[in-house]
């Protein structure tokens, strides 16, 4: 067995559908299976999908307010009236501001930027920095990414005579700032025919209304805050990064090509994951461990000389904030490992003086990635009594909406189902705790706290070629709402599993099925080759790809997770000394069994294991072994005990090592001709002196000495011969007797007999004798669909 680390899902998929959608576009079943798993079941909705740079653009006046928001800033910008952009220290913040900055100094605009710092300031608009843009003449501010909650801002705003300008993305409240115009896609619902926009799209949109053209030029940054915020990557927000990540792949913006060069970013090879992963980390940086000023103007660079300078600020700020998150991870685990047990605890609610408030988003992500529960991490300041803190969730517990029910502790609070971030006093974070799991006791089952892996679609191997690999590509950009095809493999044979990388971390293997080949990578799974037996049947579950390696190309699959669904049996049989191979068994929860009370002084001390003593056939019978991991130290006196350990059980494992301290099996192994022989040799000889010609007689048959030795012992205890002083007679009286009446003759059968099973087996021979008598495994219970 190798269990699983999630929940498989594979996706009901309506065959008849994906059977039309096939036929009516010319693709694959495999193409149209994950097109309808996406809701794209309709051919003409499918065609637009996959051809979404063909889409057009909506209407940005579509948008209510727009056009009051676009007279507003064009006056500003005739009566050159100072104009404030405010944005937020996240990358779709970031890129916000730049976006709009770029569009507004462009036509002539008396601009400046504002974000408010993460750590004195916080999250969103503040009346402080409302006032301060008053006192330096400011008389439009326009917000991006940020601003849908700033009911008191909007009034301080108004009170000051300057207009605002709100354009963001997130979650609509029942009350809306009180502003000149607000700009978002979910305002007067069903207004805008796209309401998942970033902040960053929202920005474009607005740019696009000003310019009354659609600003191509500004397709990457639009790209990069679309793909790092998470949001829907369907409809215009595809459309975006599809266009803009082919602007990205020929860039010449300064600050872009600085940074990745720091990255190790090949723009040609641009993708939606390089934005996500080297990017989007990297522009959020600064505003995590301080102003996010640098990342704005980063993107805004006009040469190159400038770029460099502050990419070389960013990456140095990057690496700092990896250390910071790895420390406070380790010791946000430690913390919930002493105080709040996982069986009380379905959220997990922690804080700490000086935790830095500016990577706590990073950490509960890691949280809520490792208990799998909805996590909230809060930075204390004992100065203000006040608690900053981010949330991430899991499907089945919305964020929002239960926080929403804890308004009246919360008195900033924003964010979507999956995530958000706070602000509350300290005092009050026990009592979030105590209502957060309230709710999530009545929201959140046992199976809901199990993670789980959604999958397209069940694949064998002869479905997967360039040509199939080539035809699902064409999904991509992946993201929320369209993510990477993730695909289960079944009952596929391996070959060849090994550990690779300079740290031995990752796994390489083959699978197969018939007679068709393919090999799998698995990255930081290389622990998992220990756990696959050498016949093991293996389900995987991954993506696929094309490997290309000395201009060969070939399909492959990406490993996330595997599972082997019978019992396994690992050959350590041999002079392999337990010492070498006894680490495969740490974290394995396995049993030692030892025949023989001698062996147990032989065992080298061991902590991973338990030792269980196992002399007969009655405590064989009564030893419970379904879903252990065992190890078969040394070996009994008789076949029958390790029949009577094993007949009708489901272990998991069994590990063999059969230590025997010394070789049994005769160098020529007695038959009855041997001893048909050996008895006339007698008769003839009437005596004959062991000990001086026993070597002699082993020498002229080409036997053992052992063997003579035996075959007398057999004679003696069936009262054939007398021994005196090592003279050896036959006896006059002649009874008839079988050799199988002879102690010693039926112990060196029974032990000829262990060791041919035992010792001597093949492989697949002792696997099959195993086979024969454990119960055959039940495949533990997994949540998988397949096509209706």
């Amino acid at each position: 067995m190798l269990q699983a680390k999630t929940r498989w899902i594979v996706r009901r998929t309506d065959r008849d559908k994906v059977q039309e959608l096939a036929r009516q576009l010319g693709i694959s079943t495999l193409a149209a299976a994950l097109l309808v798993n996406r809701g794209f079941d309709s051919p003409e909705e499918a065609r637009i999908f996959l051809h979404v740079e063909q889409a057009e653009f909506h209407d940005p006046f579509l948008m209510p307010d727009m056009q009051n928001a676009v007279e507003r800033i064009k006056r500003a910008i005739d009566k050159k009236e100072p104009v404030l952009v405010y944005g937020d220290y996240d990358a779709d913040g970031v890129t916000s501001t730049s976006l709009l900055m770029t569009v507004l100094k462009e036509m002539g605009a008396v601009v400046d930027f504002y974000i408010p710092n993460r750590f004195t300031e916080g999250y969103g608009p503040n009346e402080a920095a409302f006032r301060k843009a008053f006192a330096e003449g400011i008389q439009l501010i326009i917000t991006v990414d940020t601003g849908i909650s700033a009911i008191h801002e909007a009034f301080v705003a108004k009170e000051l005579g300057i207009d605002l300008i709100i354009t963001d993305h997130h979650e609509l409240r029942d009350e809306i700032p009180e502003a000149f115009a607000i700009i978002h896609p979910k305002f007067k619902a069903g207004a805008y025919p796209f309401p998942s926009l970033a902040g960053v799209g929202v920005a474009f949109k607005l740019a696009h209304a000003l310019y009354g053209k659609i600003p191509h030029d500004l397709l990457d940054l639009a790209a990069i805050g679309t793909v790092c915020d998470l949001v829907p990557l369907t409809g215009e927000n595809r459309l975006i990064v599809k266009k803009g990540l082919q602007m990205l792949s020929a860039t010449k913006r300064p600050g872009l090509l600085a940074l990745g060069k720091l990255a190790g970013v090949q723009f040609a090879d641009m993708n939606e994951e390089t934005l996500g992963f080297a990017i989007g980390p990297r522009l959020n940086a600064a505003g995590r461990l301080g102003s996010a000023d640098p990342a704005v103007n980063l993107l805004m660079a006009k040469n190159m000389d400038e770029a460099v300078l502050l990419a070389d600020e960013i990456e140095e700020l990057n690496k700092q904030r990896q250390t910071l998150v790895s420390e406070m991870t380790k010791e946000a685990i430690e913390m919930i490992a002493a105080a709040y047990p996982l069986s009380e605890n379905k959220v997990l609610v922690i804080g700490k003086e000086g935790w830095n408030a500016g990577v706590i988003g990073i950490v509960a992500s890691r949280i809520t990635e490792r208990f799998y529960r909805p996590a909230i991490v809060l930075s204390y300041d004992s100065h203000t009594g006040k608690a900053k803190g981010s949330a991430r969730s899991i499907p089945g517990f919305d964020l929002f909406a239960n926080l929403l029910e804890c308004a009246d502790i919360l008195p900033h609070f924003g964010g979507h189902p999956m995530a958000a971030g706070m602000t509350l006093d300290v005092k009050d974070v026990d009592e979030l705790r105590r209502r957060l799991n309230r709710a999530a006791n009545r929201q959140l089952g046992a199976k809901d706290l199990v993670p789980v892996t959604e999958l397209d679609a069940t694949i064998p191997l002869d479905e997967i070629t360039l040509d199939s690999i080539k035809e699902v590509e064409r999904l991509a950009p992946y993201g929320t709402a369209n993510p990477k095809p993730a695909f289960l493999i079944e009952n596929a044979k391996v070959s060849h599993a090994r550990k690779i990388g300079g740290n031995q971390a990752h796994l390489k293997l083959t699978l197969s099925q018939n007679s068709t080949l393919l090999d799998g990578v698995g990255f930081h799974l290389g622990d998992l080759a220990d756990d696959i037996s050498p016949d093991a049947t293996l389900s995987v579950i991954g993506e696929l790809s094309i490997n290309e390696w000395n201009n060969k190309r070939k399909p492959q699959i990406l490993i996330r997770d595997m599972a082997i669904n019978e019992w396994q049996l690992f050959d350590f049989r041999g002079n392999r000394p337990f010492e070498a191979w006894a680490p495969l068994l740490r974290g394995k929860d396995a049993e030692m069994i030892i025949f023989q009370e001698k062996t147990i002084s032989r065992i080298p001390e061991f902590q991973d294991v338990r030792i269980v003593l196992i002399e007969n056939q009655e405590q064989a019978k009564q030893y419970v072994m379904d879903g252990k991991n065992v190890v078969l130290f040394d070996l009994p006196p008789e076949t029958a005990v390790i029949e009577c350990l094993v007949k009708g059980k489901k272990p998991d494992r069994i590990y063999v090592h059969f230590f025997h301290e010394r070789e049994h099996f005769f160098h020529t192994i007695p038959t009855r001709d041997h001893f048909k022989w050996y008895y006339a040799f007698l008769a003839k000889r009437r005596t004959f002196n062991i000990h001086k010609y026993g070597e002699d007689l082993a020498a002229h048959r080409g036997w053992s000495k052992e063997t003579v030795r035996f075959m007398t012992k057999v004679f003696l205890e069936l009262d054939f011969v007398k021994i005196d002083d090592g003279i050896i007679s036959l006896k006059q009286a002649k009874m008839k007797k079988d050799l199988g009446d002879s102690p010693s003759f039926q112990k060196k059968q029974e032990m000829i007999k262990l060791e041919n099973v035992f010792l001597y087996s093949s492989y697949p021979e002792l696997k099959n004798w195993f086979s024969e008598r454990v119960a055959h495994s039940i495949p533990r219970e997994e949540e998988v669909d397949a096509w209706t």
